[in-house]
């Protein structure tokens, strides 16, 4: 087993698992709104009178039961995706390869735009990261073609 496979895998069920507990807390947060946005934002460490965490204390102060069930349908939906990912990883299923290549690599120009259009260290520091994951990744997936056809070409040499 690769220790950086295990790593990759043990790292998506904790920060998925994350994800998942986000949806129970808005679940949750029904009663509380704009009051219970505040304290995340707050144990965060984000300033609530900035622009962004104002659209969120916003958003949560105006949510209705049909959304937060809505939102907390999508990240329970997530934290599976990555928990089956995560289980794929670390019993080294090839399909499980190409979900975290794919899945990974599919925030790389999201994150590009975002490093380009406000440059910070935070940023490089997430876009190095899953750049590191992504590139692994194809590399593992590469390299299991690579033995698959050089077991197949070997397996035909035997037969002659």
């Amino acid at each position: 087993m690769h220790v950086l496979r295990d790593q990759i895998a043990r790292v998506r069920v904790v920060v998925h698992d994350q994800h998942l507990r986000a949806g129970l807390y808005q679940q949750r947060a029904r009663h509380r709104g704009a009051i219970f946005a505040e304290q995340i934002i707050r144990q965060l460490h984000l300033n609530p009178e900035h622009y962004y965490p104002q659209i969120f204390i916003n958003a949560m102060a105006r949510l209705e039961d049909s959304h937060l069930w809505a939102l907390a349908g999508v990240a329970a939906l997530y934290a599976t995706v990555r928990f089956v990912e995560a289980y794929g990883l670390w019993y080294e299923r090839r399909w499980a390869e190409w979900l975290a290549a794919l899945s990974g690599g599919i925030y790389l120009p999201f994150e590009m735009y975002e490093l380009f259009r406000n440059p910070s260290s935070l940023l490089l520091g997430a876009f190095s990261l899953n750049l590191i994951v992504v590139g692994y990744m194809v590399w593992l997936l590469t390299e299991s073609r690579r033995k698959r056809a050089a077991g197949i070409k070997q397996a035909g040499a035997d037969h002659r």
